[in-house]
């Protein structure tokens, strides 16, 4: 469509004013011939004698293209000219209007214009709809739109299904062969089984690898004769042997044990070079069936044969090219035309197929010889990791970011699982050929974090120093990653008045245990104080308190001081909690002494003991940070539902450590967690709480060790 062209054609205007009593505008039409194709043109102008020389729009037609230009901000639009109401249809020049009455405010100059809108090609009238002027066109603007869609759609579609078939002549021939005898020795480990039925000294025996069945005596005789027969050891299931017949070793299966049909499922990659420099990656599903043959006789069933059969299907395929985006083609099934063909779009909801990790043929990296992912250090990351990689996430994050090649040879695994997983978050410069500068660290520790393998919580640290200009050494480094502290805001600020190692050692002097002593229950110490330090030097600060002052910064008693800050930051606000929690339960003080004497308990480490009020309940809860002073929580309590146990240090009894709730009436542990919703020392607490309850259920605690001890006594 010609748009300049069109614009220069003189309006068609309007004479005079419509007569009709509820007209707005007026509608007029010609037709013009313009660069040799005909063109509709219809001008929609205001029923007003002043605005009967220049339209509002004009709207373009023609046997395949369509327009609409807006004469006062001489703008071209090809939306279509009619909206649709409830029960109506409205121009898009008189949105203001009253639907119902559109038709009546929207008329046309004459008849003639009307019969050149009706006789122009690809407008039609429809017999069961009474269309008004306007919607006939729009109609017509409908059509050429919706075929102009299909139109691409379809070239699309050929696009697509050519580039498909390109693919599928493009790509090699796999030796399938190869490939399944691969999966029996890699996969199923050569797996074979031995049926077998015992019938008293004899046992009938049928082999998976060789097919055969035989009948041998196990356990030997006492006759001259049984001296002569075939012997061999006794069959005991899930234990390996030997067939009697080949001699392969596989495991014993009984036959009451054993089904008609029995398979193992696996999955493995194969990469070919695409083309001149791309790569495929063909990701095959192998199928090892064991079958045992059974057959009915007088005495019972009876095995006939046994075999197994190793099968595979490629289920998708990953294209690689230099300057495109990775292609995925998936292998389908047509159950109306019962055949197989490849797509290049996936299946869809639950019969969606995924790619995920999967063991790579070794002949893959032969194959990256000369292509794209050439230098893309696969092979060497799948030698370091301890379980099957995804070779098509990594190629696509390779591609993305060319550094990880850098990264994976330099022995930085960690890092390189993260850049794999898409999780970007630990890279500070995307465009840095330098590790120290793509992670954001001094370029001294590089060497300090290959050791490590770029493990999170070193690099965290890491980025920290870099970030608040700070230098610290590689000691330092590794116990700041020990508690924790690349992860934990808040005490940063505090290194304007202190250096980090005294901040270390505090941590140290408060936690009783020293670093790097690889003791779980010792570290968990760490990481818990550290995450009390912190919080407690995070509250002084949003105080206003002056950190340069040592009586705030290395307080004498840690749990007092963290304590009285959680009560200081929001004093008014906790003791209306605590006084509403009291008022609302007062069954929690009322039952404490029956609970304290059938719930206390301690050891030489640890205490435990019920809630003494509702408001320790509630403090409890503002202190560890969780939910436990809940209404929830305490409805149960008061209630006598569930009880609310503490348990704590022995040394510390005050302090608050690990939340416990318990079925009040079957003693069942419902629940536990220390500060932040988390379960510090996690095995020994679980251990320590499962013989706890195994006491209580006992009677070894509290009121059933009073009943016991008084039974003694009496006996």
């Amino acid at each position: 469509m010609k748009k300049k062209a069109i614009e220069k054609i003189p309006y068609i205007g309007i004479q005079r004013v419509s007569r009709k009593k509820d007209a707005k505008y007026i509608a007029a039409t010609m037709v013009k011939i313009v660069g040799h194709e005909k063109h509709l043109i219809t001008e929609v102008y205001r029923n007003k004698k002043k605005d009967l020389a220049v339209p509002l729009v004009r709207i373009v037609l023609t046997k395949k293209d369509f327009g609409t230009f807006f004469v006062e901000s001489g703008e071209w639009s090809r939306g279509m000219i009619s909206g649709r109401g409830y029960t109506n249809v409205y121009p898009v020049w008189d949105r203001g209007g009253r639907i119902y009455d559109a038709e009546k405010e929207n008329v046309l100059r004459s008849k003639e214009d009307l019969q050149r809108i009706k006789s122009f090609p690809g407008i039609e009238e429809k017999p069961w709809r009474d269309l008004t002027w306007y919607e006939m066109i729009n109609d017509r603007m409908n059509t050429i739109t919706t075929k102009e869609r299909r139109d691409r759609e379809n070239r699309r579609y050929e696009r697509r299904k050519q580039e498909l078939k390109e693919r599928e002549e493009n790509t090699p021939e796999i030796d399938e062969q190869k490939i399944l005898d691969y999966a029996d020795r890699v996969i199923f480990l050569e797996k074979h089984y031995l049926y077998y039925k015992k019938h008293g000294v004899r046992v009938r025996v049928a082999c998976s690898k060789c097919g055969g069945v035989t009948e041998r005596r196990w356990k030997p005789g006492i006759s001259y004769e049984s001296q002569f027969e075939s012997m061999i050891e006794e069959p005991r299931r899930g234990y390996s042997g030997a067939c009697p017949l080949c001699g392969a070793r596989g495991e014993w299966k009984p036959q009451g044990k054993a089904t008609d049909s029995y398979s193992k499922e696996a999955r493995l990659f194969v990469g070919q070079k695409y083309k001149e420099t791309g790569m495929v990656f063909r990701y095959i599903e192998v199928e090892k069936e064991y079958q045992l043959g059974l057959i009915c006789e007088e005495k019972g069933t009876v095995m006939q044969n046994a075999c197994e059969q190793l099968s595979g299907i490629e289920i998708a395929r990953v294209y690689f090219e230099e300057g495109r985006e990775p292609q995925k083609d998936y292998h389908k099934y047509d159950p109306y035309s019962g055949k197989d063909f490849w797509d290049d779009c996936n299946l869809y909801g639950m019969a969606n197929i995924s790619i995920s990790e999967a063991p790579i043929l070794r002949e893959t990296y032969e194959a990256m010889q000369g292509t794209i992912l050439q230098y893309s250090a696969m092979q060497e990351y799948e030698a370091a990791e301890s379980s099957c990689i995804n070779p098509v996430e990594y190629a696509e994050r390779y591609l993305h970011t060319p550094q990880i090649e850098m990264l994976t040879k330099l022995g930085l695994i960690k890092v390189v699982e993260k850049l794999v997983k898409q999780q970007y978050g630990i890279v500070a410069n995307a465009h840095a050929n330098r590790v120290d500068i793509f992670l954001g660290i001094r370029k001294e520790h590089v060497r300090q974090l290959i050791r490590h393998q770029g493990e999170e919580s070193i690099l965290k640290v890491m980025q920290t120093e870099k970030r608040l200009d700070q230098h610290w050494n590689d000691e330092q480094i590794e116990k700041l990653a020990e508690v924790g502290a690349g992860v934990r805001n808040g005490w940063t600020e505090v290194l304007e008045h202190t250096g980090v190692q005294r901040i270390l050692n505090l941590i140290e002097k408060y936690a009783g245990v020293e670093y790097g002593t690889g003791c779980s229950r010792a570290t968990s110490r760490l990481r818990d104080v550290a995450q009390m330090y912190f919080d407690y030097l995070s509250m002084r600060l949003v105080l206003g308190y002056d950190m340069s002052n040592t009586v705030y910064l290395a307080p004498r008693d840690l749990n007092a001081a963290h304590q009285k800050m959680v009560m200081e930051q929001n004093k008014e606000q906790a003791d209306l909690r605590i006084r509403e929690a009291n008022l609302k339960y007062p069954l929690i003080k009322k039952h404490y002494r029956r609970l304290r004497k059938r719930f206390c308990y301690e050891d030489e480490d640890f205490c435990i003991r019920p809630a003494r009020d509702a408001g320790e309940i509630v403090m409890e809860g503002r202190v560890l940070h969780h939910c436990v002073g809940g209404d929830n929580y305490l409805d149960k309590h008061n209630d006598d539902i569930s009880t609310i146990l503490f348990l704590r240090a022995k040394k510390e009894p005050d302090v608050p450590y690990i939340t416990v709730e318990i079925k009040t009436d079957s003693l069942k542990l419902m629940q536990w967690y220390g500060a932040y919703d988390k379960k510090p020392d996690k095995k020994n607490m679980d251990r320590w709480l499962d013989n706890y309850v195994t006491k209580l259920k006992s009677g070894l605690i509290g009121d059933g060790q009073e009943k016991q001890r008084v039974l003694v006594l009496s006996a």
